[in-house]
């Protein structure tokens, strides 16, 4: 999908959101302007056999919520703004990269999993962390204002887990409610600026994610992975990878570890990336890599609007 055709001057990483980008009507404005953004939608609806772009663009907050739901939306609508972009031109990443379910994404984008293959996979990957919710239920919070090892250190006397490592200053923790609970008012006591518990259905990257990893291995195992075309920089190691082996162990791996956003970015600033794209719903993922490095070039890729002014910018 991303190929060689046009070489930019500034060195490019493309990189994915994950859960919690959605929104109500995201991707309508693309589906009613762009063949290729329709085409995405409609090889979506094929592959689950039901409307998922329906659920985007006239889906409630609380439907789109549920991991069910919004890890196939969020996907579909990322990759239909990549190929709507790419049909104004193709971008050469050195790298990509993705949050969590973006890391499918950034899959799809590097030719190492078919469009198709990816949506099922994404929605078997939702129902199975909302059911691992269930059997083991717990929650997320993030920390604001405290560093890596003062949340750690946190996290040890109350037993939660580091589930993603977003930037300087915003970490998110992982565990049961009661030690969520626990762990925020901790984490304020210790001089966080703010605790915010995160509206979602379970534990993620962490070790009550553990009932999710049998079913996934085995819908992983009847998928055809290909090496990536383009490095993927691991959600768990913050290091490219680049065979099929390596993706599908990196998949699995996530599901209960910790998602190393911070160092990833860093990485590619560090091999020379000076412009990153967010491409998909929401700004997120942008804010981020502005929080952690205000040197490089943040664009973004949401609507029609947003591709040309990227366009522009390239």
């Amino acid at each position: 999908m991303i190929g060689p055709e046009i070489n930019f001057i500034d060195k490019i990483a493309c990189v994915f959101p994950g859960q919690g980008s959605q929104v109500v009507g995201m991707g309508y404005e693309l589906y009613q302007s762009s063949r290729e953004a329709r085409d995405a939608f409609e090889e979506a609806d094929e592959a689950l056999q039901f409307p998922i772009s329906r659920l985007c663009f006239e889906g409630t907050e609380d439907e789109l919520r549920e991991t069910i739901n919004s890890q196939p939306a969020i996907l579909t609508v990322s990759i239909a703004c990549l190929r709507a972009a790419e049909s104004n031109g193709t971008i050469r990443p050195i790298f990509v990269a993705g949050h969590s379910l973006g890391e499918y994404t950034a899959l799809v984008a590097a030719n190492a999993l078919e469009f198709g293959d990816a949506v099922r996979l994404v929605r078997e990957r939702g129902r199975l962390m909302q059911e691992a919710g269930k059997a083991k239920p717990g929650g997320m919070a993030a920390i604001i204002g405290l560093d890596e090892e003062s949340v750690e250190e946190v996290c040890m006397e109350t037993g939660a887990q580091i589930a993603n490592i977003n930037c300087s200053g915003q970490i998110v923790v992982s565990g049961t409610k009661e030690t969520i609970a626990r762990t925020m008012d901790l984490a304020q006591s210790r001089g966080a600026v703010s605790v915010v518990p995160l509206g979602v259905s379970g534990a993620f990257h962490s070790p009550l994610m553990q009932p999710a990893l049998e079913g996934m291995a085995q819908a992983i195992s009847q998928i055809d992975f290909r090496s990536p075309e383009v490095p993927i920089v691991a959600n768990c190691t913050a290091q490219p990878i680049t065979t099929s082996d390596e993706v599908k162990d990196e998949l699995l791996h996530q599901l209960c570890h910790c998602v190393q956003w911070q160092p990833s970015v860093e990485y590619m600033v560090e091999a020379g990336v000076s412009t990153f794209i967010e491409i998909g719903p929401g700004i997120v993922l942008s804010k981020l890599i502005k929080r952690i490095n205000r040197q490089v070039q943040v664009l973004n890729i949401s609507d029609p609007e947003s591709i040309k002014a990227t366009t522009a910018s390239l």
